[in-house]
């Protein structure tokens, strides 16, 4: 039994298709340029909430990573091929670092793990499973490994009570604003038929 379950996820794996056409690079392209234009705007506004936040626990102000992780979560979900959550992600993160973002090129680093951290999430599915809690699951991910870059890159000094507190926020961030937020987005785009050219869109505009 075993045996024959490995045999079918190996089979699984060696039909992921990783062949990206052109739709797919201009639409993860699209998708990290709007989302480095949130990205941006995000960098200032965030500041309002973070300050109202901080008081009530440290840590808390994890709650506001959400609009960050989105361009990941929201790319690998359309185009749904192996690397695509990285690539938005990281593209997006760049082109904030390159217009201003106060955090320079660290944004490009945060941009590269919170990727990777939606990408796995949809690799352990094989790239296969597209719903409302994978897309959830993907972004808690990124919001984990969101957490534990900012804990390494920015509050190398705070205690376990913040670490804790900001970790559990922004994965609890990630799975809510990215993740569902994410498949909320692809619902939406699938109605007005932009994403007719994708499984997403097929999906998502099927009927039961």
């Amino acid at each position: 039994m075993h045996s024959s379950t490995s045999s079918q996820l190996h089979a699984a794996a060696r039909r992921i298709d990783t062949r990206w056409r052109v739709v797919d690079i201009v639409v993860a392209s699209v998708i990290a340029v709007a989302c480095a234009a949130l990205f941006l705007i995000w960098n200032v506004a965030y500041e309002g909430p973070s300050a109202l936040l901080k008081p009530l626990l440290p840590g808390v102000q994890g709650l506001l990573a959400g609009p960050w992780l989105i361009a990941g979560v929201l790319a690998g979900f359309i185009v749904r091929k192996p690397g695509a959550a990285i690539y938005a992600e990281l593209v997006a993160a760049s082109i904030s670092a390159l217009l201003g973002a106060q955090w320079s090129g660290l944004t490009v680093i945060s941009g590269a793990v919170q990727g990777l951290g939606a990408e796995l999430i949809f690799l352990l599915f094989l790239y296969r499973v597209w719903n409302l809690p994978v897309a959830a699951l993907a972004g808690a991910a990124a919001g984990l490994a969101c957490g534990i870059n900012d804990r390494i890159l920015w509050y190398a000094g705070m205690d376990s009570l913040f670490t804790t507190v900001y970790i559990i926020s922004t994965t609890i961030s990630g799975a809510v604003i990215a993740g569902v937020g994410s498949w909320l987005i692809t619902k939406a785009l699938a109605k007005t038929g932009a994403l007719s050219r994708f499984a997403a869109g097929r999906q998502a505009t099927a009927r039961v």
